[in-house]
């Protein structure tokens, strides 16, 4: 009896849930008719940033357990690679994207392939350092504009609509964030998401299932570096200009902050951290100098009253009970799925 009522009561569960994402969607893309502040869309978009950052760092830090300690260089990978091509070779944006693509994909096969094959915090090192590398790269050649940046750079054009105003960019990013959650929760529950978390919660054990770990912790790594690169080809079409102090270590300290704040492998929970470690800092700006160090308390607050994150993951003691119920048997359920981990 109670393995049917929970089974009868997950579908409607389920529908109140997509109705509660498509309401909340609905909600954020109205925000500009609501309140058309220019600060306020501003502020947002740059949110939508983080969020789309933080989901890609999701799946490597989240899912498949791997520390990145240089994940704007991605980011700046996306960035600088579309301007270039765009400003020095003039290529449409847009057109620019598959090659940005193919750089995220070359740079991170070229970190990631021998440094995830070992252990512990090769890949935090070898990491940081790509990104202070990348940095500094930005910082001296001449193709990059060194220290000054890239000015100038167009407008992103989507089939014969040029984006011109802050307002679409907005959208864009909004469009890029609810696209990139779609697709971690789908991959989550496929079979490399399901190799991910296993990978994550215990690699020797993974490994004697039969699970190929370097080649799905590949896939995690190169997987964030597309979604930051894209985030990177927007983001400079929207400022019209970068200078490398926007991709240094400071950028990859608060992604990761935002899926730790967020709360690791939680999609809501990437939504709120990049939500916040742009919205926080802007809300105490009138402090000066002291903005930061609130917000560092802040988020040292959080880290001790809500050390899970502010929106976490189910556990797999929650996923277990839920199939002992459903099962009609007490306690933990064998039926548990890796699957469940996450929310």
């Amino acid at each position: 009896m109670i393995g049917q009522s929970v089974r009868r009561s997950r579908p409607k569960a389920l529908r109140y849930g997509w109705a509660g994402i498509l309401l909340a969607i609905v909600a954020v893309a109205l925000l500009p008719h609501v309140d058309p502040d220019p600060y306020l869309i501003s502020v947002a978009t740059l949110a939508f940033v983080y969020m789309g950052l933080a989901l890609g760092l999701n799946m490597v830090v989240g899912y498949a357990g791997l520390l990145d300690l240089g994940y704007a260089a991605f980011f700046a990978v996306g960035a600088y690679g579309s301007a270039i091509l765009a400003t020095t070779y003039h290529w449409p944006l847009l057109a620019t994207a598959p090659a940005v693509v193919l750089m995220a994909v070359v740079a991170a096969l070229i970190v990631g392939g021998p440094t995830l094959r070992l252990r512990s915090d090769y890949l935090a090192i070898v990491t940081l350092g790509f990104g202070e590398i990348t940095q500094i790269s930005a910082n001296n050649l001449q193709i990059t504009g060194g220290a000054t940046g890239i000015f100038d750079i167009p407008p992103l054009s989507l089939f014969g609509w040029q984006l011109l105003q802050p307002v679409d960019y907005y959208y864009v990013l909004l469009a890029m964030v609810v696209l990139y959650a779609l697709i971690t929760w789908r991959v989550r529950r496929s079979k490399i998401g399901r190799a991910w978390l296993a990978i994550r919660e215990d690699e020797d054990a993974a490994l004697a299932m039969g699970i190929n770990t370097v080649r799905y912790k590949i896939y995690a790594y190169v997987g964030g570096a597309v979604f930051a690169s894209l985030i990177g080809l927007v983001y400079g079409a929207a400022m019209t200009a970068i200078a490398p102090t926007s991709f240094g270590y400071p950028q990859s300290v608060l992604c990761i902050v935002a899926v730790l704040i967020g709360g690791m492998g939680s999609i809501p929970g990437m939504l709120v951290g990049g939500f916040l470690v742009e919205a926080v800092p802007e809300a105490l700006r009138n402090l000066a100098d002291f903005r930061l160090l609130l917000f560092g308390i802040v988020m040292v607050l959080v880290m001790i009253f809500r050390p899970q994150g502010v929106w976490p993951a189910r556990s797999m003691r929650w996923a277990r009970r839920l199939a002992g119920l459903a099962t009609g048997s007490p306690g933990d359920a064998p039926g548990a799925k890796p699957e469940d981990l996450g929310s």
